[in-house]
C-alpha cells in the first residue's frame, strides 16, 4: 500500500529536517490521493506481500517516523517503494509520501502512507476500503488536509480484489496495511479507522462508534458520539449498545488493543461520510477528535 503521514510526537520528535527525502513534488494532494484509488475494481489484481516484505516495510516506515528519509529510502527501494517530498499546491503544507515507484508492480496495489512533514505526528486516519465503502476515502483526505499533524494510511486495491478475500486489509494481518498501522501503534499513535455501511432497518443509525476489539469507551469516543448526536445524527455507541458492525474482529483493532494504542473504528451511512450537511457535520467532528489527540 502506499502511505502518506505527518510526525508524531508519540513516533518522533520533529523529524522535519534530519533527513529529508531526496525526491521532491508540488502537486495537489488531494487529486494524487484520489486519482490513485480512483481504478480500484472489484475483479482488480492483488497480490500482499510476503514476510520478509512486510518486515522491511515496517522499518522503512520506522526510519522515515524517525527522520532518517535516507535509510528509509535504501530499505524500501527493493521492494519497489519511495519516499517523495510532497508540497500541496492548495495548502503549501508538506508531507512524505510512501508509495510505489511504477506502475504494474504488486507494490502498486500495497497501498500508501502519507506523513505531514511540518510537525510531530499526533494521530493517524486509516480508509482500508476505498472505493468500496464509497467516499471514506474523500473524507481521510480531507481529514489529513484540513488538521494538522495527522498522517494517512490507504489501502491500495478494493477490498474484493484478487483471491480468497486478501485484500480485505481490515481482516488481515499479511498485508502492509497491516503493517504500516502496527508501526504506528508501536510507537502509540493513536488511529481512526474509516468505514461505511448501507442503511437498513436493522441499521437505522448515520453513525456507528466503537473501540473495535476494545470494547469500551474512552473519553474521546464518548465526546465523539456526544457531538455526532448534538449535530443531529442517530449515532449507535458500541461500548453501550449492541450495535452492527462494531468492529470486534477487525485487525488493526485487535493489534491496538494488544498494544494499549488508542484506536477508535466509526462505520457511517452514505448521508454521513457522502456530500451534504450530515458529511460536513461528520467531517467537523472528527477533526475535532483529531484535534483533541494532537494536542495531548
Amino acid at each position: 500500500m502506499i502511505l502518506a503521514t505527518a510526525a508524531c510526537s508519540a513516533a518522533s520528535s520533529d523529524r522535519t529536517e534530519p533527513s529529508t527525502p531526496r525526491a521532491r513534488e508540488l502537486v495537489d494532494l488531494r487529486s494524487r490521493i484520489l486519482d490513485y484509488t480512483a481504478g480500484f475494481e472489484p475483479d482488480g489484481t492483488y497480490s500482499p506481500p510476503g514476510d520478509d516484505e512486510r518486515e522491511r516495510l515496517a522499518q522503512g516506515v520506522g526510519r522515515l517516523l524517525d527522520g532518517d528519509a535516507a535509510a528509509a529510502q535504501r530499505l524500501l527501494a527493493p521492494l519497489g517503494l519511495g519516499v517523495t517530498r510532497l508540497t500541496d499546491t492548495d495548502s503549501g503544507r508538506r508531507y512524505d509520501e510512501i508509495a510505489a515507484t511504477r506502475s504494474g508492480g504488486d507494490a502498486e496495489n500495497w497501498g500508501r502512507l502519507y506523513l505531514t512533514a511540518d510537525s510531530a505526528l499526533r494521530w493517524n486516519v486509516q480508509v482500508p476500503h476505498p472505493v468500496s465503502d464509497r467516499a471514506t476515502e474523500e473524507l481521510g483526505v480531507r481529514l489529513l488536509e484540513e488538521t494538522p499533524s495527522g498522517a494517512l494510511v490507504v489501502a491500495g486495491a478494493h477490498r474484493r480484489a484478487g483471491d480468497s478475500g486478501e485484500a480485505d486489509v481490515a481482516h488481515s494481518e499479511d498485508s502492509a496495511f497491516h503493517a504500516v498501522v502496527e508501526e504506528l501503534q508501536k510507537r502509540g499513535v493513536p488511529g481512526l479507522q474509516l468505514h461505511g455501511f448501507a442503511q437498513t432497518s436493522d441499521r437505522p443509525y448515520e453513525a456507528i462508534v466503537s473501540g473495535g476489539a476494545a470494547q469500551k469507551a474512552s473519553d474521546e469516543a464518548s465526546a465523539l458520539a456526544d457531538r455526532l448526536e448534538a449535530d443531529g445524527l442517530r449515532v449507535c455507541r458500541g461500548w453501550s449498545a449492541r450495535c452492527p458492525l462494531e468492529g470486534t474482529q477487525n485487525v488493526q483493532g485487535r493489534s491496538a488493543e494488544r498494544r494499549h494504542a488508542p484506536f477508535l473504528h466509526v462505520e457511517l451511512s452514505p448521508d454521513a461520510r457522502d456530500d451534504g450537511p450530515d458529511a460536513d457535520e461528520t467531517a467537523r467532528a472528527l477533526a475535532d477528535l483529531l484535534r483533541t489527540w494532537a494536542e495531548r
